[in-house]
């Protein structure tokens, strides 16, 4: 018969998710605590990452469902618009450049930044971690475990970024990320980083959400600006929480 590779990668999935609520729960209801206690006194939230890593960063911010306070951090070079795309692999192994990225934002005492990396070895990541903990802010890890400790650390501290982090956040993936074997194929494939990491993500925003609402506050959530009443809604979310919201450019 022949294998059928939708199904085991959905299986992979479903594997990797239970060991998640399994393991990570905790961290991730610390996470949402962090999150939630830094937006209720008024400080600003970031997400970061290099190539594939910063899809997450993309995704937590401007979409339906999640908070506004999302600020990602974008740099010349990390992101997949570039060509070479291989571009990006080069640029995320720069020393000081994520130094330079972190002093670049309004990143400050009591900010919480989260970074997104699988193997976690990069120097620009872990520049970023240093430069933002410096600053005086909280850094939370998103990693996969099983890969960071078996890779050595590209930084001269010799750390890698789950070693440098205020909490880490383990997505429970393979070593190297792909996680299916295909017969007569030499290389794994499907990686599980990205729909694994969103999940998580989006779940401690759920959680953050929950927390501020019990605090009495009213958190700033998007609606679809697909629904008739999302942009009159959005507007005022974006005119609200303008001063901790960095990704409007310089409209008024």
């Amino acid at each position: 018969m022949d294998m059928d590779a939708i199904r085991a990668y959905f299986d992979n999935l479903k594997d990797i998710i239970d060991k998640v609520i399994d393991t990570q729960a905790e961290a991730l209801h610390k996470g949402a605590q962090i999150l939630s206690q830094a937006a209720l006194k008024g400080h600003n939230l970031f997400a970061f990452g290099c190539s594939h890593a910063g899809l997450l960063a993309l995704e937590l911010y401007y979409r339906t469902g999640g908070m506004a306070l999302i600020n990602p951090i974008r740099a010349p070079g990390l992101n997949l618009d570039v060509d070479p795309a291989t571009m990006t692999s080069q640029m995320e192994r720069l020393p000081d450049y994520g130094r330079i990225i972190i002093d670049a934002q309004p990143i400050g005492s009591g900010d919480v930044i989260i970074i997104h990396s699988v193997s976690g070895r990069n120097t620009v990541t872990i520049d970023a971690a240093l430069r933002a903990k410096e600053k005086g802010a909280t850094v939370i890890a998103l990693t996969n475990m099983e890969t960071t400790r078996q890779v050595k650390s590209r930084h001269p501290s010799g750390k890698n970024l789950y070693e440098v982090a205020d909490l880490v956040l383990d997505n429970c993936g393979c070593l190297g990320d792909a996680s299916l074997d295909i017969s007569g194929v030499p290389e794994k494939v499907a990686p599980t980083s990205t729909a694994v990491g969103a999940a998580m993500l989006n779940a401690m925003m759920a959680q953050t959400v929950a927390l501020m609402t019990e605090a009495g506050a009213v958190p700033p959530v998007f609606v679809s600006a697909n629904l008739d009443r999302g942009d009159a809604h959005n507007k005022e979310m974006l005119a609200r929480y303008k001063n901790n919201i960095f990704y409007m450019g310089h409209s008024k």
